[in-house]
């Protein structure tokens, strides 16, 4: 999984604090000869790669994330009497609950016991075929 916001903050800020102390030694290892760029030229090595890292964020980590809520919402809304198709494939109708397992009915007498996550899509009650 990726980076919490967090912990892609600190990231960053390493990434940056490590291009910015290789740039100052660059500086150094040209001697008094070279002109000194100052921090116009720190940023300037660091820039690409920020943006970078922000057109990764904005097309993959920030779907990721909201897809993800939006999964986790679904499961917690699941309840008795929807019709659900499981991870495997697996149609049938919610009989029981409990904090982490669902009990369906995938045929007449026929029950199996399977893990919330393990549900793919639900169609709620009113919605069943």
């Amino acid at each position: 999984m990726f980076l919490s916001r967090k912990g892609t903050c600190w990231a960053l800020a390493l990434v940056i604090g490590i291009q910015t102390i290789r740039s100052s030694a660059f500086a150094q290892a040209q001697g008094a000869a070279a002109p000194q760029g100052g921090m116009g030229q720190s940023f300037s090595f660091f820039m690409p790669l920020v943006l970078v890292f922000g057109i990764f964020y904005f097309l993959i980590i920030r779907p990721q994330q909201k897809q993800a809520k939006k999964q986790q919402e679904m499961l917690k809304a699941v309840e008795k009497g929807d019709q659900v198709i499981t991870v495997g494939g697996i149609h049938g109708k919610v009989v029981g609950t409990a904090d982490s397992i669902l009990t369906l009915e995938i045929a007449d007498n026929v029950k199996v016991k399977i893990e919330r996550s393990s549900v793919q899509s639900v169609k709620s009650a009113g919605k069943a075929e």
